[in-house]
């Protein structure tokens, strides 16, 4: 929210910092409300990363959870956007952060005293802890100085896994665990959200000196997915675990209705970047096996990585093959803001979550003040007006994307099927639905020199129409029609290129000339 627009009127118009009244003036660029348009990206939700009152720039450290942020704007501008985009067809997620609170929260702050109605809300110790946390930083913090005078009542510190600035909460308290449940149900019935992103969900209960995936957190999250969907049945989890695939498949459909899988998203940029099939094979086999239906999230990278291009070298063309991985496989794909333009960015974590680029120029059409933080050095080129002149940019390449991925119920929702291809630099693999029954054919050279001796097992070719060649819906325009003796349906395969090929479909019978 902070940098995807400023807004250009209203109270907040431009303070330099993105706000939701920003983001409405800016929802063309991603669903303008017509399906036959092409000048918008097409996305059917959003997911806004925290947006209520935090003491942060990034705001996972919550001080209000039924308050909209004032730099970015109120409850009712709020409900505001939520209308609009279901004007649009367009869902809101909000990212919901439950596993600890700010160190400014009321509640904490009152939490020190020992007859405090909040202080077992919080996890303290009154012995010295020598327990780390699991990348080996310190989770137990000392009392803050404004609780020092009780210290001889109270604890030597508290447990916060993150930083001493986000204690978290106890969720063995009933308290808690009601508690979080109404700010659930405040966010589906009062503020229209239409589910949530749960932040660092795997930490949510410890059981020292485990502090990741514990039966209890398993227990915990089937009783909230439980609630969520008797408050709203349609209403969206999508959780944050951070780990193999194997871990984060027994956040099951009863705890979470979707999972993000960094595994995934690692192979899919380690093939874009080395141009090797065998990473990323072996990922989707392990994912296709362990999600059957693709019911999990994908993605490149989010705000915690380093970005998407930056990762492929600056490479535009490798971008372009990450998001042609990405958008033709299962699952439901996210994407962070400003990879649909190739915004660059790395660690320390402020420069990932740049204000994103709009227009050329020192502002880059973000705010008419001083941007909350400088533009990324390449906003003067790398930006959205200068990619939607051109119908070659990474822009158009995704808008194309999504809208084949919107049009096409088997790159949707379709089954996978990977086929051999005898070449490491190569991958492909079927997309199939049943009802309505559509089967495409995806191809991806992944190498930097374009390839013409890969292999398809013809058996596994559908019995093409005569004379008739498949369709690259990428491109366009149709290739070539396979034989027996020659089954490979684009004779020369480009570099860095994909290819979604649809043959014809044979009329049923009693269908075309002269059928009754």
């Amino acid at each position: 929210m902070r940098s995807f627009s400023d807004s250009t009127s209203g109270p907040l118009a431009g303070d330099g910092v993105g706000d939701l009244r920003g983001l409405l003036e800016r929802l063309d660029h991603l669903n303008d409300g017509d399906p036959r348009g092409g000048d918008d990206l097409g996305v059917t939700a959003l997911w806004l990363m925290p947006v209520t009152e935090s003491p942060s720039y990034h705001g996972y450290d919550v001080v209000d959870y039924r308050r909209i942020d004032p730099e970015y704007g109120t409850n009712e501008e709020f409900r505001r956007l939520v209308a609009e985009a279901h004007r649009r067809g367009v869902r809101v997620v909000v990212d919901l952060v439950l596993n600890h609170t700010s160190s400014d929260h009321p509640w904490f702050r009152d939490a020190w005293r020992p007859d405090s109605r909040w202080h077992d809300w919080y996890i303290w110790s009154r012995e010295p802890q020598t327990v780390r946390g699991p990348w080996g930083q310190e989770v137990w913090h000392a009392t803050p100085w404004w609780q020092r005078g009780w210290r001889r009542f109270l604890a030597y510190g508290y447990y916060g896994i993150f930083w001493s600035g986000m204690p978290d909460l106890n969720h063995r308290n009933p308290e808690v665990v009601a508690e979080s449940r109404e700010i659930s149900r405040f966010w589906l019935e009062e503020m229209g959200a239409d589910g949530f992103r749960l932040d660092a969900i795997r930490h949510l209960i410890e059981d020292l000196p485990v502090q990741e995936d514990t039966p209890e957190t398993h227990e915990w999250l089937r009783g909230y997915q439980e609630f969520v969907h008797h408050v709203r049945p349609d209403a969206l989890t999508v959780g944050e675990v951070w780990a193999d695939t194997e871990t984060v498949a027994s956040y099951g459909p009863d705890e979470l209705d979707l999972t993000f899988q960094f595994e995934l998203a690692e192979a899919i940029l380690e093939a874009a970047r080395w141009g090797r099939s065998d990473a990323l094979t072996r990922a989707v086999e392990r994912l296709d096996s362990a999600f059957p239906g693709g019911r999990y999230a994908t993605f490149l990278t989010n705000h915690d990585q380093v970005r998407t291009r930056t990762v492929l070298g600056g490479s535009f063309e490798r971008s372009r093959m990450a998001a042609s991985l990405l958008l033709t496989l299962p699952g439901t794909p996210f994407l962070y803001y400003g990879e649909e333009i190739g915004v660059q960015g790395a660690k320390p974590d402020p420069e990932l979550r740049k204000p994103l680029p709009w227009t050329g120029g020192p502002k880059g059409g973000f705010t008419l003040g001083r941007p909350w933080q400088e533009l990324d050095a390449e906003a003067a080129t790398v930006n959205v007006a200068a990619q939607d002149r051109d119908p070659e940019s990474l822009l158009h390449h995704y808008r194309r994307l999504i809208a084949l991925r919107n049009e096409h119920p088997a790159l949707r929702v379709g089954d996978l099927e990977l086929v051999p291809t005898g070449h490491d630099r190569v991958v492909a693999w079927w997309r199939r639905t049943t009802e309505p029954a559509e089967a495409l054919l995806v191809l991806v050279n992944l190498g930097d020199d374009a390839v013409n001796d890969y292999h398809l097992d013809p058996s596994g070719l559908p019995e093409p129409m005569p004379d008739e060649a498949p369709v690259d819906l990428l491109a366009g325009r149709p290739t070539r029609a396979p034989t027996a003796a020659d089954p490979r349906p684009v004779a020369q395969l480009a570099a860095r290129r994909a290819y979604v090929l649809a043959w014809p479909q044979r009329p049923a019978a009693g269908e075309g000339a002269g059928g009754s």
